[in-house]
């Protein structure tokens, strides 16, 4: 892929790419037959899901950069920035509209009745078939067989919208276990595309301070991320930084 690289960032393997790229990628998992885990690391990805750290070196684990903070953590910690931003809200959209073939889609997470609207949505947009739903509460809880029932609906693609880090953790723990190409971690997207919540204006997307609209609106859930949370970020950015430096000085003495 030609633009494929690593820019590590609070001791993540996050890669840098562009949106056709990863789309070529995942495409490539379909016709290969060889799982990707996909995970978008924001500063709450980085933050949240450190016990997981270890077990995302597998092969099939692919993250990539979500945001305007992983990409200051980058330039202060490698001195380069990402080729692009890949935040799940935009991203799946464009591959679902540039996927080669049609796909078949499983949703799991959100809210009673968010994968259900987000599901019309989705058949409503696109020309692929939604072949399952469940939500993240008490359904989820209640399907024992949900590995089954997913393996059994011959999903193709799998978004997981359980939020950091436990839609993480579930993909690491079930990915294996799953017949389907390409598993993702989408955060908060089904809300999005439902309608459940707005998205910042276009213009303060451009500005790249969607995070303040949305802690604006949703002040109470979202103010530790944006303040105690973040000062860990820049923390755990610093001090694997420095460990990566005296790595590599060590290793040239």
């Amino acid at each position: 892929m030609k633009y494929e690289e690593i820019n590590p960032v609070g001791g993540y393997p996050v890669m840098s790419t562009t949106a056709p790229e990863l789309v070529e990628r995942l495409s490539w998992a379909k016709e290969s037959g060889k799982q990707t885990k996909l995970f978008f690391a924001n500063s709450n990805f980085i933050v949240q899901c450190r016990a997981l750290q270890d077990r995302m070196t597998d092969d099939s684990v692919v993250i990539v950069n979500d945001g305007i903070a992983m990409d200051l953590a980058s330039l202060m910690v490698n001195g380069k920035r990402f080729h692009e931003n890949l935040n799940g809200t935009d991203f799946v959209p464009y591959f679902l509209r540039r996927s080669s073939q049609p796909l078949r889609i499983f949703l799991l997470g959100g809210k009673p009745g968010v994968a259900a609207r987000t599901a019309t949505y989705l058949k409503r947009h696109y020309d692929h078939e939604i072949v399952g739903i469940c939500d993240g509460y008490g359904e989820m809880q209640r399907r024992h067989n949900l590995i089954q029932t997913m393996n059994a609906a011959n999903a193709d693609v799998i978004f997981v919208a359980l939020g950091n880090p436990m839609q993480e953790e579930w993909i690491l723990r079930h990915g294996d276990a799953l017949h389907a190409s390409v598993v993702m971690g989408v955060g908060a997207l089904f809300d999005f595309l439902c309608g459940q919540q707005a998205r910042a204006p276009r213009w303060v997307r451009r500005m790249h301070m969607e995070w303040l609209y949305r802690l604006c609106n949703e002040p109470q859930r979202l103010l530790r991320r944006y303040t105690l949370d973040a000062v860990k970020f820049l923390l755990i950015c610093l001090r694997s930084g420095r460990q990566s430096t005296t790595l590599s000085n060590a290793a040239w003495r």
